[in-house]
């Protein structure tokens, strides 16, 4: 499996270069989980931490329901997989596959950008109840462009030490 990545515009709009780089972490993420088992996908591989490649796959799912479909869009539904709202559920790749989980990521995804693509500017907002504030797609796109950059960098620790391989 190999796995393209847009390259973000050097020039162009705000909306275009908002999405292109967020489209380039999302990709950056699921490049480092490409040639892996499921059992090296779930391997944590920075004791004592429990974190692995499968359980990011997993959060970001949920940061992607959460941002774009509960918050812009004002969706009413439980996290992916976490009914009582606990964001850490998804950190426990322990018996999840990489089917399952990248399932459930990509479909995040599609969500997200068919919001996105739907929204009139990037000024529509949602509220984000956690900070009981009213916060903008601007804002959700940078923030999710933080939390993927954020999150990648946790990923090449990761996939090096399952087996040497650095880079993106």
């Amino acid at each position: 499996m190999t796995t393209e990545r847009p390259a973000p515009p050097l020039t162009g709009g705000e909306r275009e270069m908002l999405r292109t780089f967020l489209d380039f972490h999302r990709a950056t993420l699921a490049m480092k989980c490409d040639g892996l088992s499921d059992e090296d996908l779930r391997r944590a591989s920075s004791p004592p931490s429990t974190l692995s490649l499968l359980g990011l796959v997993r959060h970001m799912a949920e940061v992607e329901r959460t941002w774009f479909r509960r918050v812009i869009n004002a969706e009413d539904l439980p996290l992916v997989w976490s009914d009582e709202g606990d964001f850490q559920v998804a950190y426990d790749a322990s018996s999840s596959t990489r089917s399952e989980a990248f399932s459930a990521w990509q479909a995040e995804v599609e969500q997200s950008r068919k919001i996105e693509e739907a929204a009139e500017s990037l000024d529509v907002t949602g509220h984000q109840a956690r900070w009981g504030e009213d916060v903008s797609l601007r804002l959700v796109m940078l923030h999710m462009i933080h939390e993927y950059a954020r999150h990648n960098g946790h990923a090449d620790f990761l996939r090096e030490a399952i087996d040497g391989v650095t880079g993106a």
